[in-house]
């Protein structure tokens, strides 16, 4: 395959990458520009460990939030729309100019100065998907505040531990949020069980008032506040805060990754190094130019994605963000984002493909997609982004070839990998390459040939290897562990929030400091294509070979009657550990497993085949970002192998539906009652 401008943007990268940050550096607005790139150091931890440490943009000053709103108003594009606020579970649609998002930012940053917020501070935003959050968001910023965003609805307890850890000095939240078609959820229970289970109590509460669910009892004697109320005070006193430039390596935001076990991590974004590789990649990745362009993410702003591409990426572009309050089907069909891709001439659309399965199980013949489609209202989407978790190959396909029929010429399916660590995503396919050496040439490029089951190549940054447990690189095409040479690209963290110690132990110690650890497993193809099939701990050791449960997945779901599957090792005598499916599917078709065991020997090999199944709806557990639950499901098969059908298995806090893992316990339990499941019990 020949070298594409994406190939030579990312070897430029690479090969000097102080050189290729510092041009695109020269893009945005610095109180203080930088005199380099980036900057090694020595970090010496309490344990007496050194490690390799970096800081982008060591000696920049810079306001984020003047990049994002101010810089386009003094351009001449304040009536530009910023923000386009669509909620079909609130029946309410909004626009806001981003004159209007200055003047709104402003405000509210003059309201939390005088509410005791200064440069420096934690913010804890608690709140829905409404134009409030991305304001409350953004005013933090303007004051040098660093924001740590919670998703709306977590329990009382997860709120806590958060509140807890980033230490929140201010809180910001509505009285309630909705849920899909569950109605509205009221944050008051959470907000207060949480201070006062938390050691650490915030002296403001500022709450959004929503109509549909008041917040009962605004106490003032415990620091509660009217938002609303405070901001119409501050209007008629004319009071706004300036922008307030900070240090490059200075604090943006603290996002928190969870797992099912221990305290949540807090990630620490720079503001710096986010402000140059975000501005780079929503051009560069997501072909979103500037002024006119719209960006769709249909995500939350409780995940990085809704940090990166809902609020910072396409505002530094100067484009448009769509801001969705709803879910993929029953808000209220399974037509929605076709809708808003057609209202909003939206031209990149970001999703996860469990919405896009959701939307399948609905809408079968993607009937709602060929209708606008037909009638032209989707031919401003030039590509359709995939993160979250893998995409199988044929849900890219299938939507490669409805965009092929129906949207922009060249329209693509572009899946890519990513994380909370990374802050953007670390492969994919560039939409429009030109603009990695100059952001004045809107030059289109024929994007590169996807492969259907890879997220793409690396992104400009990202030193993406393979390696093997001892760390050593492993040829093309072998599976092993995704780690990350240094420095990690400016969008990176560079350490956890105030605990240095995790963050090597958690990252670096794998691998002697030399390598980043992703955590996931994979491989890199002949053409540079990186598959990423699992998390490292969903590797399964059969019979001494590696197996990914991705792969095995990717297989199953060939199969035309499954639209989704989770695999996990169950222990067995002989190998180890043999794979074993969770199928989301209402009958088996007969001889099922003969069929699925065929298509897993073709796509991995002899060795790899199912040792059983359990074929039910609704029995995979999954986070609200789309992950798959296989840890959960792996102890809920375990413990049901050993006869232990009522031990409670661990799950996160950021589940969707706990009830899900009730319905996959049951489904354990019937399993190993009956038929297969007794052979597999009494050979183990």
């Amino acid at each position: 395959m020949p070298p594409h401008p994406q190939d030579h943007a990312y070897e430029a990268s690479i090969t000097d990458p102080a050189k290729f940050w510092a041009r695109q550096a020269q893009q945005l607005t610095w109180h203080n520009s930088p005199s380099t790139a980036f900057r090694k150091s020595t970090r010496k931890l309490k344990s007496g460990v050194s490690h390799d440490a970096w800081t982008w943009f060591p000696d920049g000053e810079i306001s984020t939030t003047y990049n994002c709103i101010d810089r386009h108003v003094e351009a001449g594009n304040g009536e530009t729309t910023a923000i386009i606020w669509d909620s079909p579970v609130s029946n309410s649609k909004e626009k806001i100019s981003y004159a209007q998002l200055q003047k709104e930012v402003a405000t509210l940053a003059g309201v939390l100065r005088e509410e005791g917020v200064e440069k420096g501070d934690t913010v804890l935003v608690y709140m829905p998907m409404i134009p409030a959050a991305l304001i409350g968001i953004l005013a933090s910023a303007r004051l040098g505040a660093i924001h740590a965003v919670v998703f709306g609805g977590f329990s009382a307890a997860s709120l806590a531990q958060r509140i807890e850890a980033s230490g929140a000095k201010v809180i910001l939240t509505a009285s309630c949020g909705i849920e899909g078609a569950k109605g509205p959820q009221a944050y008051q229970p959470m907000v207060r069980g949480s201070i006062e289970q938390s050691s650490v109590k915030p002296s403001r509460v500022l709450i959004w008032q929503r109509e549909m669910s008041l917040w009962d009892n605004v106490k003032k004697e415990n620091g509660e506040r009217d938002w609303r109320e405070l901001v119409e005070s501050a209007k008629s006193r004319g009071v706004q805060a300036d922008n307030v430039p900070v240090k490059s390596s200075d604090g943006l935001y603290i996002i928190y990754t969870s797992g099912t076990t221990g305290l949540p991590k807090g990630v620490l974004r720079e503001a710096g190094g986010h402000a140059v590789g975000l501005n780079l990649s929503v051009r560069y990745l997501f072909g979103i130019r500037g002024p006119g362009d719209v960006l769709f993410t249909a995500s939350d702003i409780g995940w990085v994605v809704g940090h990166s591409y809902i609020i910072y990426a396409p505002l530094l572009a100067g484009a448009t963000t769509v801001l969705f309050e709803g879910k993929p089907v029953g808000t209220p069909n399974a037509d929605t984002f076709w809708r808003i891709l057609e209202e909003y001439k939206v031209n990149s659309f970001f999703t996860a493909p469990t919405a896009l399965r959701a939307i399948r199980k609905e809408d079968t013949k993607n009937e709602f997609f060929e209708k606008r489609g037909r009638n032209g209202g989707l031919k401003h989407l030039r590509a359709l982004y995939l993160a979250g978790e893998r995409s199988e190959p044929s849900i890219v396909t299938m939507y490669q070839e409805l965009l092929s029929k129906h949207c922009a010429k060249n329209a693509t399916v572009i899946d890519n990998w990513w994380s909370s660590e990374s802050g953007s995503p670390m492969t994919g396919l560039a939409l429009l390459p030109g603009t990695a050496h100059d952001f004045n040439d809107h030059t289109w490029h024929q994007p590169l040939a996807i492969k259907p089951g890879s997220a793409g190549k690396p992104s400009p940054g990202f030193d993406v290897r393979v390696v093997d447990d001892e760390g050593k690189e492993i040829k093309k095409g072998s599976m092993g562990n995704i780690v990350l040479g240094l420095p990690f690209a400016p969008t990176g963290f560079t350490t956890l929030w105030r605990d240095e110690e995790r963050f090597y132990k958690s990252y670096l110690k794998r691998f002697d400091g030399k390598w980043i650890d992703t955590g996931d497993a994979g491989m890199i193809d002949e053409d540079g294509y990186v598959h990423v099939m699992s998390r490292a701990d969903d590797i399964i050791n059969v019979a001494a070979h590696r197996l990914s449960t991705g792969a095995i997945e990717q297989a199953i779901t060939t199969h035309p009657a499954i639209t989704e599957a989770a695999c996990v090792g169950i222990p067995d005598p002989m190998k180890g550990h043999v794979p074993f499916a969770f199928i989301a599917i209402s009958d088996a078709p007969a001889d099922l497993l003969k069929d699925l065991n065929a298509r897993i020997r073709e796509s991995i090999g002899p060795i790899a085949s199912l040792g059983g199944f359990i074929a039910a709806p609704g029995i995979i557990p999954k986070t609200r970002s789309g992950k798959t639950l296989r840890r959960t499901l792996r102890e809920i098969l375990e413990n049901g192998s050993n006869g232990n059908f009522e031990k409670e298995p661990s799950f996160p806090s950021t589940i969707e539906d706990v009830s899900v893992v009730g319905k996959a316990k049951e489904a354990v339990k019937s399993y190993f009652e009956t038929g297969e499941g007794k052979k597999i019990k009494a050979k183990l």
